[in-house]
């Protein structure tokens, strides 16, 4: 996952994901009222594996593997909070966001202009329409590059062309993401 994708996914929650295993199979546990075997079915192995990872015996415990350790993490955040994810897309497609940015920007732009890439710090309140364009190519399963041109395009219209106002025909290049923050209204 890349940066672009991590900040839209902390955008659309409002608690942390829980951050250990045990947290992690515990919360499971509660979305499936108690049943190690839904959760079994869920995460692809045994009751008595399930069993085993959630035991209170000390003997008896068995921690998971590196890949079961993967599946509980993909299944916890498929299930976090989907009602306050659902909520916070809408919100952020009808009203738009504030995006963060620390990443290389650079254009193309009249002879005699500085138009050298270089490190910025970006904080720029964005349209419903990127939003609704970057959910759906996340949706689509594009990947980070993608993302990275509708945000360059996004960018060079309101940060550097002032929604339009001023640099007609500027080509933003935006690269070098050191990260990437999304605020919902």
């Amino acid at each position: 996952m890349g940066q672009i994708e991590q900040g839209l996914e902390r955008a659309l929650r409002t608690r942390p994901v829980p951050s250990s295993t045990g947290a992690r199979l515990r919360f499971l546990l509660a979305a499936h009222r108690g049943s190690t075997r839904q959760v079994a079915a869920v995460l692809g192995v045994s009751q008595r594996t399930v069993q085993r990872w959630v035991t209170k015996k000390p003997g008896a415990r068995r921690p998971p593997g590196p890949a079961q350790v993967r599946a509980i993490e993909e299944a916890v955040l498929a299930r976090w909070q989907p009602r306050v994810r659902a909520r916070r897309r809408a919100q952020a497609e009808a009203e738009g966001f504030v995006f963060h940015t620390r990443a290389r920007f650079g254009f193309a732009a009249a002879a005699g202009s500085s138009d050298d890439p270089r490190v910025r710090w970006i904080t720029q309140d964005l349209p419903g329409e990127v939003a609704r364009e970057l959910f759906a190519a996340r949706d689509a399963g594009v990947g980070e590059q993608q993302q990275t041109v509708i945000l360059a395009r996004a960018l060079g219209h309101s940060y550097f062309r002032e929604w339009g106002r001023r640099a007609h025909g500027l080509h933003i290049v935006f690269s070098d993401v050191e990260f990437a923050d999304f605020s919902i209204h």
